[in-house]
């Protein structure tokens, strides 16, 4: 008899939910395998800001998930937008130019408001809103962005913690400084367990399904560099340094599918004064996304992107990469004071540039041209526009350059023209991987042969196809806990089928 049910590999966000999954669907033995020592543990989950995108149709639906809401914020319910179903997969339609899998992407989105209340109501995961993330203020009142109105309380720190608890009162065996080496394969072809490396050296453990959740490969450089490109492979990690594509390379070793963009990163922009990793105990405060109602600069003093194409958190993703293509790897965002009560909270972990003018900004910077970042400032601020012209930093306000600008910024185009004028540093911090495995409806890995490998599932960061190019905010979580449930559901299902087999021979 096998030493455990369902094994899952990893302990982020989805592989948890995996975990807790197996347990409410009857799975008696179920182990959580962390590479990571504890004071480590988590994944990517510990560096995220905790915020879940989901469809509903009445705002008033999300109630039971923030009970307190409406004492803490003033009408809140007045400023969030209904956001359908329909209105979220065309978002994911939008932001991956039509190229997301479409039938991933449906189940995503069909079961997003039912995953959140289950991580809520199951996983015991505390809720509240995201204002500090996903809202602005406009004429004293809370406008939300659509879809993205709750978070876990204390964002992915209080997430991870939530998970662990969870599953730790449902029984669930964790195994920290577990690093999972490669899968065991009967000769029926069935996955029976995980060859791994701890303390005491090498081991087998076995089980009648195991659950890959263990991430991509955003930390592993020789794969960033071969996948991504060069200059991804020099890029910083926003996350944990542990994600080094171990589960990928165990699950197509047992010839598993490659799936979705292995080209592709979600890479956002955060301060260019960052270490190699983010450090763990600042989170994901390392984030520069008011970029929306900036100039950003790169080193040779050029615009390079169209910092109003949409609100940022529909464009970071990309962005982030964009600043990596970039001499340096590096860019400036500059403000003047009428948009600085603006910009996030998280920009306080960084002390900006500040001067009284452009030209004594653009000395104060290095830039490889100062000349030309002075010009590009100038020509910027000459096709710009003025507040009073119709600007609203709560939605698209199409209040944009006007004609004559090589590149020109489509919305939020303020002059810069009331100082002092602040500048921070960027560049693009790699988060996760879009290139993954092909799984089923079921969460069941498929094989190259096209073929459902038995007794093999997979969630999270590793399931491939959902994203191209581009990323929406809060998507990763809700993906991670939606897949991660059906897998850990779909494991317990296939472990009880195969110890009714074993029985009855």
């Amino acid at each position: 008899m096998p030493q455990y049910d369902v094994i899952v590999v990893g302990a982020g966000n989805a592989a948890l939910a995996a975990a807790v999954s197996a347990k409410e669907s009857g799975a008696e033995r179920v182990v959580v395998l962390e590479k990571a020592p504890r004071e480590m543990r988590g994944g990517n989950t510990h560096w995220s800001g905790g915020v879940l995108r989901f469809a509903f149709d009445d705002p008033r639906e999300i109630g039971p998930l923030v009970p307190k809401a409406e004492e803490e914020i003033e009408d809140f319910y007045e400023g969030i937008m209904p956001y359908s179903r329909d209105d979220y997969h065309g978002d994911l339609m939008r932001v991956t130019g039509g190229r997301t899998d479409p039938v991933l992407s449906r189940i995503l989105v069909e079961n997003s408001k039912d995953t959140v209340f289950w991580m809520n109501e199951v996983g015991k995961v505390p809720m509240e809103p995201a204002l500090s993330l996903s809202a602005v203020k406009k004429d004293n009142k809370v406008i939300w962005a659509r879809g993205l109105v709750v978070r876990a309380k204390h964002e992915g720190v209080g997430l991870s913690r939530s998970w662990f608890r969870t599953a730790e009162e449902m029984g669930v065996e964790i195994r920290y400084g577990t690093a999972a080496r490669s899968l065991e394969v009967d000769e029926r072809g069935r996955v029976c367990g995980v060859k791994v490396r701890d303390d005491d050296g090498i081991s087998v453990l076995t089980a009648h399904a195991v659950v890959m959740g263990c991430g991509g490969f955003e930390a592993n450089v020789q794969m960033r560099t071969q996948h991504i490109g060069t200059n991804i492979g020099g890029a910083k990690v926003r996350g944990t340094p542990h994600n080094q594509g171990d589960g990928l390379r165990m699950a197509m070793d047992v010839g598993a599918m490659p799936w979705g963009q292995w080209s592709g990163c979600h890479a956002t922009p955060i301060s260019a004064d960052w270490g190699e990793f983010a450090p763990r105990e600042m989170t994901d405060r390392s984030n520069r996304l008011s970029y929306v109602y900036a100039v950003m600069l790169n080193r040779k003093g050029r615009r390079f992107v169209d910092e109003g194409e949409d609100a940022a958190l529909f464009t970071y993703a990309k962005f982030g990469r964009a600043i990596l293509a970039e001499p340096g790897a590096k860019a400036w965002q500059i403000f003047d004071s009428k948009v600085l009560h603006l910009l996030e909270p998280r920009y306080s972990t960084s002390d900006p540039i500040v001067a009284d003018t452009l030209e004594e900004l653009v000395e104060k910077l290095d830039f490889e041209n100062p000349q030309q970042a002075l010009a590009t400032l100038k020509e910027y601020n000459a096709h710009a526009r003025d507040e009073d012209e119709g600007y609203d930093p709560s939605k698209k306000d199409g209040l944009a350059t006007t004609d004559g600008m090589e590149l020109p910024k489509t919305n939020w185009a303020l002059k810069l023209d009331k100082p002092p004028y602040h500048a921070y540093s960027a560049t693009g911090g790699i988060t996760f991987t879009f290139g993954g495995l092909k799984i089923t409806d079921e969460a069941q890995v498929v094989g190259t042969d096209w073929r459902a490998i038995d007794g093999l599932y997979c969630c999270g960061e590793m399931v491939g196809g959902l994203f191209y190019d581009n990323y929406p905010a809060g998507t990763g979580l809700v993906s991670g806990a939606t897949f991660g449930r059906i897998a850990g559901r779909s494991a317990a299902r296939a472990a009880s089928a195969a110890a009714g087999e074993a029985a009855a021979a």
